[in-house]
């Protein structure tokens, strides 16, 4: 049920100001300065997007649905936790276990956690010591980040396992010739502090940029019913080297290190398994790395690439402080890859991959690896001018399960009204977990989970570009979906799921100083496995979002905006016992320039102090306030 009572004074609060202004001030036409600031940019201009073929492509290209989220957005919206910054993209939900730092999940269209794919630096970061697979949100930071695409959507032919659900790409900060800096100090609500450096440049052949952050905070009860404070504390860092040895020749290397503590409280002791106070607490090290090279050849037409990536993750659980680690887990994938692509002629652009992956995974009882072989090629036809076509076919031979083929295929159709079609026919496939393979729990003879989506949409583009509207229709089916077996107590291919649904988005720029967007998406994802459960809604997945957002820019250097975002109701678990009420969360934010180079800002979350849940059982953030220094310099 939408709270129409709390959500109208809120969007009223945020428009009405932004409206008077924009009576007064001449439109303006989109220009370099803002293509990264807001969407409706033109389309020449916009930055390429890389998470739907896996090369560059201008997003008029591009026939999936891709939210392109900058840095730019990044800091008008003053986000901390990526997380909370993608919970208000379309067909995206967020769920977490508490407060920062707890377990996060992002579910792209209805689909698991698990099936979402998430890319930083170009490193695959999925957790294998996790039983699902998933990567956590939780711990992840937007210091750091300059920009995420967010595909919504199977897309298994350029990206391989688990991108069932969609893509989430993450691109840290990046250099450039000259040198820039950048940082940040924030303090506010639960005794939290905040601090983020960077540091980028290059000179001739050399480019680097390093980054540094840190944050702690006392925290909420991650229990609902708690009253002791969860903490949390993380510092980390990322760096990026480049050389290039000649022209169109290079190698480069990056790297991502996150060091956390996260105070958590279980659910214990059997058999009622109630979350309560406890001085249960966890930690996490978390190691990415990229290294290499690339040769763009024949007047750049034939672009070559080779790299090495890793992910080492390792986690810690203890039942309190000084005692003996209770539990431990340990994952690491590495992996090779090749990537050709080719321009033919100006109207063909072949793509073809090969790699190899190796990963393992050890929790003290379960030691266990395996490997998976892939290949992969897709065509990027334009027929004609505004027509782009892309097909794509895939196979991967896994050492467990075996081989498995997959395809996809989209186009767009942009016309000179403005207006732009697409559709596109999806398949994504999730390779069984190491746990759930090996584990005591496990089964050895389980196969990939499968999914087969198709959406079509369209979006027109008004008055210069000050105008863009878009609607999406998209659905998906999802087969041998693993699930823990009840009557066998192992992991099996028992779920079947079923998601359709309709995302619009809305941006607005009716002057240069006025930014304002939004967008709706009506998701339903239903149970579609044989037995008691079949035809109900799966669980933490409500049926309806909503965000809106506006920003307005003063001539004077102080810039004002805010966000209501409402989430529809949900069930907690797969009987739809246990309700999830809706709920709406209202945050306001300003932030003044002071010359060039320094700004001081401050917003307040959940302004309304609404209380709510995401999962059942789990605390959440009241009303809080934080307020914050920013520097840059270039």
């Amino acid at each position: 049920m939408i709270h129409y009572r709390k959500l109208i004074p809120a969007a009223l609060a945020l428009g009405l100001a932004g409206a008077a202004q924009a009576q007064t001030n001449p439109a303006v036409t989109p220009d370099d300065s803002i293509a990264n600031e807001v969407v409706v940019a033109d389309s020449r201009i916009e930055p390429d997007i890389i998470v739907a073929a896996r090369v560059p492509q201008y997003s008029y290209q591009v026939g999936q649905a891709v939210t392109v989220l900058t840095r730019a957005e990044i800091e008008r919206r003053q986000t901390i936790v990526l997380s909370d910054l993608l919970a208000t993209t379309p067909g995206v939900t967020v769920t977490r276990n508490g407060g920062i730092g707890t377990v996060t999940a992002v579910r792209i269209r209805g689909a698991e956690g698990e099936q979402t794919l998430t890319i930083i630096d170009g490193i695959r970061v999925n957790d294998p010591s996790s039983p699902g697979g998933a990567f956590d949100f939780g711990t992840l930071l937007a210091g750091s980040i300059d920009r995420i695409e967010i595909l919504r959507g199977p897309n298994s032919v350029p990206w391989g396992s688990q991108a069932i659900g969609g893509v989430v790409n993450i691109v840290t900060a990046t250099p450039s010739q000259g040198a820039q800096a950048r940082g940040q100090i924030e303090y506010g609500a639960h005794n939290s502090l905040y601090a983020n450096a960077g540091l980028s440049g290059g000179t001739g052949p050399l480019t680097a940029a390093f980054n540094g952050g840190y944050l702690r905070t006392d925290g909420i009860s991650a229990a609902a019913n708690g009253t002791e404070r969860d903490g949390f504390r993380q510092y980390g860092a990322t760096g990026k080297v480049g050389v290039e040895l000649a022209p169109g020749i290079g190698i480069d290397v990056r790297g991502f290190y996150a060091d956390s503590r996260t105070q958590y409280d279980s659910a214990f002791p059997p058999p009622a398994y109630v979350v309560s106070d406890s001085p249960a607490y966890s930690t996490a090290q978390e190691a990415y790395g990229y290294a290499g090279a690339h040769a763009n050849l024949l007047d750049d037409r034939f672009r070559n690439r080779v790299a090495f990536t890793i992910a080492d993750i390792k986690r810690d659980n203890f039942d309190a402080p000084n005692t003996p680690v209770a539990f431990f887990s340990r994952g690491r994938t590495e992996r090779f890859e090749y990537q050709g692509d080719f321009r033919v002629v100006e109207q063909l652009r072949l793509v073809v991959g090969v790699e190899h992956e190796d990963s393992r995974f050890n929790d003290g009882s379960t030691f266990a690896a395996t490997g998976i072989t892939s290949v992969y090629g897709e065509a990027i036809v334009n027929p004609v001018r505004q027509l782009t076509i892309t097909g794509g076919v895939r196979h991967d031979d896994h050492r467990t399960f075996g081989g498995h083929t997959t395809f996809g295929a989209d186009a767009a159709l942009a016309l000179d009204t403005g207006t732009t079609l697409r559709a596109s026919y999806g398949e994504g496939f999730k390779a069984p977990t190491l746990y759930q393979l090996y584990s005591y729990y496990g089964t050895r003879r389980l196969v990939p989970e499968t999914a087969r989506s198709y959406d079509v949409g369209i979006q027109q583009r008004l008055l210069g570009n000050q105008v863009s509207a878009s609607v999406t229709y998209f659905h998906r089916d999802t087969k041998n979906q693993i699930d823990f077996d009840l009557g066998t107590f192992t992991y099996q291919n028992i779920a079947q799921t079923r998601a359709e649904g309709v995302e619009v988005e809305l941006a607005l720029r009716p002057v240069e100083a006025l930014t304002v967007t939004g967008n709706y998406s009506y998701i339903n994802a239903k149970n579609r496995s044989t037995g008691a459960n079949f035809g109900k809604d799966l669980a933490r997945r409500p049926k309806q979002t909503l965000s809106v957002s506006a920003d307005y820019r003063f001539a004077f250097g102080l810039s004002v905006g805010g966000t209501v975002s409402h989430v529809g109701d949900s069930f907690d678990n797969a009987g739809n016992t246990v309700r999830l009420d809706g709920y709406v969360l209202a945050g306001f934010r300003a932030e003044m320039a002071i010359g060039r180079r320094l700004s001081v800002y401050g917003r307040i979350d959940n302004a309304f102090d609404e209380k709510y849940r995401t999962v059942a059982n789990y605390g959440t953030d009241g009303r809080a306030a934080f307020g914050g220094i920013r520097v840059k310099l270039d």
